[in-house]
């Protein structure tokens, strides 16, 4: 393992490249664990996703789960935290919780969010990040970064 991660940063079926190259970009920024669940809308070996991880690619502690379930299992083995699940239909803040270090940050697909099959379970653990109703949603590549740091500022984190 190249990192102890902090924190672990779910993309639930992503579909665009460059945002899971901008996740994980982060994640190497924040010693972070970025999970991909299947399907992906790309190669993890794609052009795109490498480039805009530029030469940061070899220092992402990440990992691909074949489904949610696989995921859930993964992270149980993993020791992860609380899960938070982020939704543009939330109405609870991301600044509202007390985030802890180990805690999975889960983020759905651009083009649907994520499922409410995911989401209906979980309804005490789904956040949004609050923004004018002009916007339909915020860049996913953003979202990870805006929490993220969130938890990091919570825990007076000095990189």
């Amino acid at each position: 393992m190249r990192y102890d991660p902090v924190l672990h940063i779910v993309l639930h079926e992503p579909e665009i490249p460059p945002n899971a190259g901008n996740i994980g970009r982060t994640c190497v920024a924040i010693a972070a664990k970025m999970w991909l669940v299947k399907p992906l809308g790309f190669a993890v070996d794609d052009y795109h996703l490498r480039r805009a991880g530029l030469d940061y690619w070899d220092e992402l502690e990440w990992e691909v789960a074949d489904s949610w379930d696989h995921l859930q299992e993964r992270l149980r083995e993993s020791n992860a935290g609380d899960q938070w699940l982020f939704s543009a239909r939330a109405v609870r803040s991301y600044t509202s919780v007390q985030y802890r270090r180990g805690d999975v940050l889960v983020f759905g697909r651009e083009s649907t969010g994520l499922p409410r099959s995911l989401t209906t379970p979980l309804a005490d653990r789904l956040l949004t990040i609050p923004s004018r109703p002009q916007v339909r949603s915020l860049n996913l590549s953003n979202c990870a970064a805006i929490v993220a740091y969130e938890a990091l500022r919570q825990w007076a984190v000095d990189m």
